[in-house]
């Protein structure tokens, strides 16, 4: 009897693509679904309808994976995915990762054990090829996260463009030596971010100082970390842009401490627009994200994949962010 691996071998293909044809999945080329479809006449092979059905039965519940529950944005993007999932009947179930592949490959295959009927990734640890078997299972949503090799729907924002005007806010507001804070973790997001930081540098006529670029940056802990490695740098930047708004809350607080002005000897710029970039003294610039629209929108298309067999997504939804501008910079 024949398998769906003998069909993707036959095929040329992958058992994912083998199984959105069978499933009528989008993102797929005609060219492909004729191959598939050829392939399986060859050999005879019929779906398995218990297979099928298995996936056909219902939790209504949505994994949703975050790196770090304590992070603030997190927090509110959850709350607005839980808001949305509750007013169609559904429930949610938050699995931290904690930016591990283990935890999260473990949260991913409770799509396969039909523990969860989709997935939220507001996080992505895995490389795309380890988890695309996953997909077989069930939707998958990326939110606020992408990797190019996806084939599945993501809503985000353009990273790139956030990276670009938050550093070229500093140059215009004169900052010439400007560095970076960031994760440095495997993350579309995050690289996009910087290569936005370091196309408005080279435009400037400038170059990117590897010394100024500071990683694992997640927390208000780890700003207060680079503010103290900057102070005892002979030659210091004067403005940073950071990856998250706890991380610019981190050195303008220990900039404080150490009697370091803001924006005086150093400007610093945030990214989200969490409330916490108000209160700040002086209140934070920063790039501001809808993260209400961000979850509710998330939510929306998979309520859309989950209830509707003929609904075909987009790729990507795509979502705007603007320049806050207040008294760091």
């Amino acid at each position: 009897m024949s398998t769906i691996s003998d069909v993707a071998r036959l095929a040329g293909l992958s058992r994912a693509t083998v199984s959105r044809v069978i499933n009528n999945h989008p993102y797929v080329s005609e060219e492909k679904r004729e191959s598939v479809l050829k392939a399986m006449r060859d050999l005879g092979y019929i779906p398995n309808s218990a297979a099928q059905n298995l996936r056909k039965q219902k939790t209504n519940i949505i994994a949703v994976l975050v790196p770090r529950l304590t992070n603030p944005f997190f927090a509110y993007l959850v709350d607005s995915i839980e808001a949305k999932a509750a007013e169609n009947g559904l429930q949610i179930l938050i699995c931290n990762t904690k930016y591990s592949k283990k935890r999260e490959l473990g949260f991913l295959r409770y799509l396969e054990s039909k523990q969860v009927d989709g997935v939220i990734m507001a996080s992505i640890e895995n490389s795309w090829e380890v988890i695309e078997a996953l997909t077989l299972s069930g939707p998958i949503v990326l939110c606020n996260e992408y990797d190019a090799m996806a084939n599945v729907p993501s809503v985000r924002l353009n990273q790139t463009l956030g990276g670009y005007i938050g550093t070229k806010h500093l140059l215009e507001r004169g900052y010439t030596k400007i560095g970076y804070c960031w994760g440095g973790v495997i993350s579309g997001l995050a690289h996009d971010r910087f290569h936005g930081y370091e196309k408005a540098i080279v435009e400037s006529g400038l170059s990117v100082n590897p010394l100024w670029l500071f990683e694992k940056a997640f927390s208000i802990d780890d700003g207060r970390r680079i503010m103290n490695e900057i102070v005892r740098m002979e030659n210091k930047p004067n403005a940073l842009f950071t990856g998250s708004d706890e991380v610019a809350a981190g050195i303008i607080s220990e900039a404080n401490n150490l009697g370091v002005k803001v924006p005086d000897d150093i400007a610093v710029v945030g990214f989200d627009d969490q409330p916490i970039s108000g209160v700040t003294k002086p209140a934070l610039t920063t790039i501001r994200q809808p993260i209400e629209k961000i979850g509710t929108k998330t939510m929306e298309v998979m309520i859309n994949l989950l209830s509707d067999d003929q609904f075909v997504p987009e790729k990507v939804y795509e979502l705007p962010l603007k320049l806050v501008v207040r008294e760091s910079s």
